[in-house]
């Protein structure tokens, strides 16, 4: 593989005319631009609606005034500079502003802005947080992008993590072997690291992040196989993009590739209302019709994942509908005592968002909160 390079100005991209850059700057200057030349490499540019051009090159589209910069509140769960605590058994350490790309259509992309600090490069305090509460059992690594850290840098706050006793798994959120395998396989100091922290009884997870199955090269495949081979657990999370993946032959494709290559399928996750991003959301129930439909043509392993939103108050799993009705359950919750509670919404078409069905028609019962009273 060439070197990499990577790019942070539209006008570093040869295959874009002028015309096309100046009419993007305006893009540019509010939402920041990054890429590299392996990942542009992937791009049919002869294709204007190339899905991989999609993720990676901005439209005048991200200029909408619609959604929110902090479209799930993650700030009302900030305990400690760069650490939230939402669930009870969980923890997210922002430990990145920086990775191997920005996608498009980033939830987090208020991160990558000047006046935004969320993320802590000192992590101390967030490391004496997780000290303090011994049932987090289950800490996540995120940003940005933690595999753009040096190793050392990794190194240090994954052996900080395992002289905690209470913490069991440790995960690691990374598009890079995505973006950039070749931080895995030209870098052997990195997958030492890792290998050193994921233990027989306590594995470390890398959760990656294929968005369509053009990803899946040989290269990003050699990858993920030296990180398997470094005791590492994979898994993938993908939101529904709309001209990336909303095709049920495309997300079948890219499920069983997926596991082709030893990586479960974990979320497909509905697209968070964040500003710049409507142009690529999937309403809530033609989601569930493609993610239904893709996962007919694909084998037990390939089906493992599950379709959710990453609300404010949970994440909320889209389980199945009928003509009038679309049915979810609170897969995780921010309220314990709403865990596992099963809704029923009036059908909605249109809604983009859990907050787009007003109503909710379910009465729970408190000795059985799995069971549903629908309406009268």
């Amino acid at each position: 593989m060439d070197k990499v390079t990577y790019l942070t100005r539209l006008e570093q991209v040869p295959q874009l005319s002028c015309s096309e850059k100046a009419e993007l700057a305006p893009v540019e200057a509010r939402h920041a631009f990054r890429t590299n030349t392996y990942y542009l490499g992937l791009i049919d540019w002869s294709d204007p609606d190339d899905p991989i051009r999609r993720i990676a090159i901005p439209t005048k589209d991200e200029l909408a005034d619609w959604g929110r910069l902090d479209a799930s509140d993650e700030h009302l769960y900030v305990k400690a500079p760069g650490l939230e605590h939402k669930y009870e058994s969980t923890a997210l350490l922002l430990v990145s502003d920086v990775c191997g790309g920005f996608c498009r259509f980033c939830f987090r992309k208020r991160l990558f802005m000047d006046d935004i600090s969320e993320v802590s490069r000192d992590v101390s305090e967030g490391m004496d947080y997780i000290r303090e509460h011994p049932e987090i059992n289950n800490v996540l690594l995120t940003g940005g992008d933690p595999l753009m850290l040096p190793a050392e840098r990794l190194d240090q706050i994954l052996a900080e993590l395992r002289t905690m006793q209470h913490v069991q798994i440790i995960r690691i959120g990374s598009k890079i072997p995505v973006f950039n395998p070749s931080r895995l396989t030209s870098d052997p100091t990195l997958l030492e690291t890792l290998q050193r922290h994921s233990r027989e009884a306590k594995r470390i997870y890398l959760m990656v992040h294929f968005n369509h199955p053009r990803e899946i090269t040989l290269e990003a495949t050699h990858g993920i196989a030296l990180v398997h081979k470094a005791g590492v657990i994979t898994a993938n999370q993908t939101p529904m993009l709309r001209g990336v993946n909303d095709d049920p032959a495309v997300l079948a494709e890219l499920f069983n590739r997926l596991s082709y290559i030893g990586v479960a399928p974990y979320y497909v996750f509905i697209g968070r209302p964040t500003r710049g991003n409507k142009h690529f959301l999937v309403p809530v129930e033609k989601a569930l019709e493609i993610f239904e439909q893709a996962r007919m043509n694909c084998s037990g392993l390939a089906k493992r994942a599950r379709l959710v939103m990453s609300h404010a108050s949970g994440k909320i799993e889209i389980v199945g509908r009928t003509e009038d009705h679309i049915y979810m359950r609170y897969h995780r919750a921010a309220d314990p005592g709403m865990k596992g509670r099963f809704l029923a919404l009036r059908s909605n078409p249109d809604a983009l968002w859990f907050d787009d069905y007003p109503e909710i028609e379910a009465e729970y019962s408190t000795e059985n909160p799995f069971r549903c009273y629908g309406p009268e």
